[in-house]
């Protein structure tokens, strides 16, 4: 397999990017670099990996922390899950191995929120395992230039990429190699419009030779997403407004957020207000006041679109909510962590009140 190796580890050498995590075989730094990365941007994960390491140099630090400064610190980045289970990890680690990371690939495996890419790329980068790392880029460099035409989001053709992957780590420096074929997707062999007349595999890429370099990888399946539809409650009453923690397996667990009514579609404001839930949260105050409402806008996540707006609520009165609602001063609302499109709003929000 040296015909693709050698050619992609010297590619390696020149043209890899300067990144923190590459300067170290730290696992707990692989581990948090690796977990940041995961459907985000190298560009944008990287301010986060240089906060969370200086503020949870250590596994330890990390597991002391509250699960709501790590969500604050995390905000923005998108899957919270991703956070928690971190967070759950590193307590599972302080816990059971004292604080040190395993360096057994089935113990890292076992670990909450790791699966076979991130235990492989910290077995590998780490502890010099050869365990090979397939991600998307590797996906789209192995089948184009070996000419694989199976899918591979299909369980057949993960099978075929990672056999195949296996066979090229065995006698390499397992973290380098790793990361040579991963950057080699990234900057090199592209989703669109790869430069491959400058391509060091061109000689042999079936791809290439073939003409098939927009038809591979082959991906069977799209992501379905629904739709939601979500309305904001945000009730004033003098210096203060109301939130509320989102519980339950959804999305943003455990983040922060106006009062929510969910509907099932774009409704107008008066049929919102005869709403239920509406009459409960508004209806017990004096007197209320509809100051303003958004248009609709639409957040894309993986699986769903939320439509989502705004609806302020000027009350008179304080209002005696339930026990779910937080009473809180607007100068302090950016100290709760709150999903992104919120996020957005409430620098508009706290300027305007």
């Amino acid at each position: 397999m040296n015909f693709f190796n050698s050619p992609v580890h010297s590619w390696y050498s020149l043209y890899k990017r300067d990144l923190p995590w590459r300067n170290t075989r730290n696992p707990y730094l692989i581990w948090l670099s690796e977990i940041i990365l995961q459907q985000t941007r190298i560009d944008q994960g990287l301010a986060y990996y240089s906060r969370f390491a200086d503020e949870f140099p250590t596994i330890s630090a990390l597991a002391d922390a509250s699960e709501d400064q790590i969500l604050k610190l995390w905000q923005g980045l998108g899957y919270y899950s991703r956070a928690r289970n971190l967070h759950f990890t590193a307590k599972f680690i302080q816990l059971n191995y004292n604080g040190i990371f395993p360096e057994d690939y089935d113990a890292i495996r076992s670990l909450k929120g790791i699966g076979e890419y991130t235990a492989a790329a910290i077995a590998s980068i780490s502890f010099n395992l050869e365990y090979p790392t397939v991600d998307g880029n590797v996906f789209r460099v192995l089948s184009r230039f070996f000419g694989i035409p199976e899918p591979i989001d299909t369980s057949t053709g993960k099978k075929i990429f990672n056999e195949l992957a296996k066979e090229l780590i065995i006698g390499t420096d397992p973290g380098m190699h790793n990361q040579a074929i991963m950057e080699f997707g990234a900057l090199q062999c592209t989703p669109k419009n790869p430069d491959c007349n400058q391509c060091p595999l061109n000689q042999r890429c079936f791809a290439f030779l073939n003409q098939k370099i927009a038809e591979l990888p082959v991906k069977q399946n799209k992501t379905k997403q629904r739709d939601r539809y979500f309305n904001y409650l945000v009730l004033s009453c003098n210096s203060h407004t109301w939130l509320r923690k989102r519980v339950g397996n959804d999305i943003w667990k455990n983040l922060f957020e106006f009062p929510i009514i969910e509907t099932d579609n774009e409704i107008s404001i008066e049929e919102l207000i005869t709403q239920t839930e509406f009459q409960k949260l508004v209806s017990i105050a004096n007197q209320s006041v509809i100051k303003n409402v958004s248009d609709w806008k639409i957040h894309i996540l993986s699986h769903q679109r939320i439509h989502y707006r705004f609806v302020r609520v000027q009350l008179t009165d304080e209002i005696h909510v339930t026990t779910d609602l937080i009473r809180v001063n607007k100068e302090d609302i950016f100290n709760f962590a709150v999903p992104k499109l919120l996020e957005t709003y409430l620098n508009e929000y706290v300027k305007s009140v």
